[in-house]
């Protein structure tokens, strides 16, 4: 039990800090925000990938590339809806 927590903590750390270079702009999160924004990605992009292929099947984690997406999507809003990350225009 304590790898998997582990394995999940590294695999979330990973896929948010994919997430935030890929997200433009500067983000004032810290390394615990990462993670939760990495593993919480796995579980949108598992369920994404669920509806998408086979169906609504619960919150499932996914793979590298939807948990990547998922963060991505993630951060996004997490932006959006705490105001953080203004674009200077």
């Amino acid at each position: 039990m304590f790898w998997t927590i582990i394995g999940w903590i590294v695999f979330g750390l990973i896929a948010g800090f994919i997430a935030r270079a890929v997200v433009p702009g500067k983000d004032n999160i810290g390394l615990l925000m990462t993670i939760v924004i990495g593993v919480a990605g796995s579980v949108v992009g598992g369920f994404l990938f669920g509806l998408l292929t086979v169906g609504f099947r619960g919150f499932q984690p996914a793979g590298w590339i939807g948990s990547i997406i998922g963060a991505v999507i993630v951060l996004v809003v997490y932006n959006k809806v705490t105001g953080r990350k203004r674009l200077n225009r």
